[in-house]
């Protein structure tokens, strides 16, 4: 942890003229509001530079690790085409990822320990080794991880209703990691039979009784799952950081995010992968 947030630090502290980073009080009243749930504007107000998102949200990551633990991934925000519409981006967000965010599966979690606290389905990506660094497509970034674990995020957008997002806003709030169930690892097939598994597989969210609260195919990210772990690989590299064996990789929303309420009970199935594997989360 230290030496991935030593790297974090001199890259801001490099290229001073491209980030105007947030002053420690900001981040600190940030993170105080996050902690008490209260609704709070983000350390990059919307219209700001994404540099300056970017180095607002590894300060919040970094002051984070202190009580969450150490870096474990990554997250990648915005992956598909109708979250950059709504937010006026062109390309996705990055957020990281801490040891204690990850819930196991059949989690009960209490909505009003967040602000907007919100669920998706998703899917982690679990590197195998570095070489997914010089990856360039799909099937050469296949060749590279372990396998794929299912993610039921659940992500908080800590600010009221009233405050806009952008690129730089969400970027400094950390993308709204906060939480998320983590099911165990699958096995993907090599080449391009994996890849085409990855785009094909749907993405069911039901509600205890059955009832589907949305539905979408892994192609609904970036056109294929690994696309945002190419993503996320450009991006750490640019920022002097890798992937490295056991690294996460959150692909992102596959379909529309959805309101926690109190006495949901939801499933995550991914219908297409191996075992037709599931993981659920109560909220309370």
């Amino acid at each position: 942890m230290r030496t991935i947030f030593a790297a974090l630090a001199l890259m801001t502290l490099v290229t001073p003229a491209m980030a105007a980073c947030p002053d420690a009080e900001t981040i600190d009243t940030f993170l105080a509001a996050r902690a008490a749930a209260e609704p709070t504007p983000p350390p990059v107000a919307a219209g700001g530079a994404l540099e300056d998102g970017l180095c607002a949200g590894r300060m919040v990551a970094e002051k984070l690790s202190a009580d969450l633990g150490p870096v474990v991934g990554w997250k990648a925000g915005l992956t598909s085409t109708k979250a950059q519409e709504a937010f006026g981006v062109t390309e996705p967000v990055i957020g990281t990822l801490l040891r204690d965010m990850m819930l196991e599966d059949g989690a009960v979690v209490r909505s009003a320990e967040a602000v907007r606290p919100l669920f998706e389905a998703d899917l982690v990506v679990e590197i195998a080794d570095e070489g997914v660094m010089d990856a360039g497509t799909p099937e050469e970034a296949l060749a590279h991880i372990r396998g794929v674990r299912p993610f039921l995020e659940l992500p908080a957008l800590v600010v009221d209703a009233d405050s806009k997002l952008d690129g730089a806003a969400i970027t400094s709030i950390n993308v709204g990691a906060w939480k998320g169930v983590l099911g165990p690892l699958i096995k993907i097939p090599e080449g391009e039979g994996g890849v085409a598994m990855l785009a094909d597989m749907k993405a069911r969210l039901t509600e205890a009784g059955g009832e589907t609260l949305s539905e979408a195919p892994g192609e609904a990210v970036l056109g294929n799952p690994l696309n945002a772990v190419i993503w996320v690989a450009d991006v750490l590299r640019r920022q002097g950081l890798k992937l490295e064996a056991g690294s996460l990789v959150s692909v992102g929303s596959i379909g529309p995010l959805h309101p926690m309420k109190p006495g949901m009970k939801v499933t995550l199935t991914y219908e297409g992968l191996p075992g037709t594997p599931s993981i659920s989360a109560s909220f309370e």
